[in-house]
């Protein structure tokens, strides 16, 4: 099923996408289309695409209290063919009826050489998001292809909202003249070396609100993809005042499962838009 595409933005880039979505509709938050199909209403079994009518419905319902969207790869790809195909559709309703809200593949790639050359292609040309979450474990010279895509957002992996997060990111390594941890040599490499282009971003969840402050000051006013509201317990109110930047911006407050299986979707997509601003 194709779509017919709005290219009215395609000359804009993630970044001017994603300030004029947040200035549109006032909001910092971004929602997670983690569609699992083992979680869809009853009714959806019996529809052709399931997926993609679900994402359909919590879009329409949302798309003028949201920031960005951002569908989770996994939940698409663990159905095969007809889960990628959702997926695929999802996206070209998203660019065919909210051209200014951008959106987000949580991918979580990286690779070398010709491998991201083919994650490039899926991700920008194919589907068509506008960004993506990427692994910088493999340095800025295997990531460059991404990062040479300048009107495309690369989302760097930096202080993740899970609870063992500490294993590796939270390991010293030396800096220079002093030692310092993971998480924070990345923030300054993204920071100070990998963005060129003004299209680099960071992960730094909710649920480590100091160490969002000190990501904070290390990458000025880069926005942050913010996970771990909602389910994972983080606190909105911490969140906000830790991870805002000197523009009372900078953020992208992500929710799934609280908004997106809700009672009420929009609902609950208003309330934490509402609760995110009244701390801004």
């Amino acid at each position: 099923m194709d779509l017919p595409i709005d290219d009215g933005t395609r000359n804009m880039t993630f970044q001017q996408k994603l300030d004029t979505a947040v200035k549109k509709n006032d909001s910092l938050v971004c929602v997670g289309l983690d569609s699992d199909i083992r979680k869809l209403p009853k009714h959806l079994e019996r529809e052709k695409y399931p997926q993609f009518t679900f994402n359909k419905a919590i879009i329409d319902a949302t798309h003028d209290l949201v920031c960005a969207y951002k569908p989770n790869s996994a939940f698409y790809e663990a159905r095969g063919v007809e889960g990628i195909a959702e997926l695929k559709m999802t996206c070209d309703y998203l660019r065919s009826v909210c051209t200014e809200i951008p959106i987000i593949l949580d991918a979580k790639r990286a690779d070398i050489g010709s491998t991201n050359e083919g994650y490039v292609t899926y991700a920008f040309d194919w589907l068509g998001v506008d960004a993506i979450t990427l692994h910088p474990y493999l340095g800025r010279e295997a990531i460059q292809p991404f990062l040479d895509r300048k009107e495309k957002g690369c989302i760097m992996l930096c202080k993740t909202s899970n609870p063992g997060a500490g294993e590796f990111q939270d390991l010293r390594v030396d800096s220079g003249n002093q030692s310092v941890k993971l998480y924070q040599q990345i923030a300054k490499n993204v920071a100070n070396n990998w963005n060129t282009n003004g299209n680099c971003l960071l992960v730094v969840g909710a649920t480590y609100p100091e160490e969002l402050a000190e990501v904070r000051k290390i990458a000025g006013d880069m926005t942050f993809l913010v996970p771990g509201i909602g389910a994972q317990g983080g606190d909105v109110e911490k969140t906000v005042k830790a991870g805002l930047n000197s523009k009372n911006s900078g953020m992208m407050i992500n929710v799934s499962r609280t908004i997106i299986f809700a009672n009420d979707p929009p609902m609950a997509a208003r309330q934490l838009r509402d609760k995110i601003n009244s701390f801004r």
